[in-house]
């Protein structure tokens, strides 16, 4: 599994802007949708009102340059040109190992 996390930052209500608009246009539903995305979730930082957080998680690579390759790449990157959005992207690979299960409440 593949996950990334995307800041988006921008003046004033930009970055929220551009998540309503993900939204209201339907884009984030089609995403859901693609084969292999687990997740696409907008976050709000508590201390931070110019800027969404993005957590968008990929069966593997293969399906996130498959993503990568639609014509809705396009439709987000206007969106993101429209509001000036600026970003900070970290990408996380997991592994399978427990060591830490002992801390983790499930």
């Amino acid at each position: 599994m593949i996950t990334i996390i995307i800041k988006y930052k921008g003046i004033k209500a930009n970055a929220r802007n551009f998540m309503k608009e993900m939204i209201d246009k339907g884009i984030v539903d089609k995403i859901r949708k693609e084969e292999g995305n687990l997740r696409y979730d907008y976050y709000l930082p508590i201390d931070d009102n110019n800027s969404i957080i993005l957590i968008d998680s990929w069966i593997n690579q293969e399906a996130l340059d498959k993503h990568h390759q639609l014509p809705l790449m396009k439709d987000i990157s206007n969106l993101r040109i429209k509001y000036d959005l600026h970003m900070e992207v970290e990408k996380y690979q997991k592994i399978d190992d427990n060591k830490d299960d002992n801390y983790i409440r499930k």
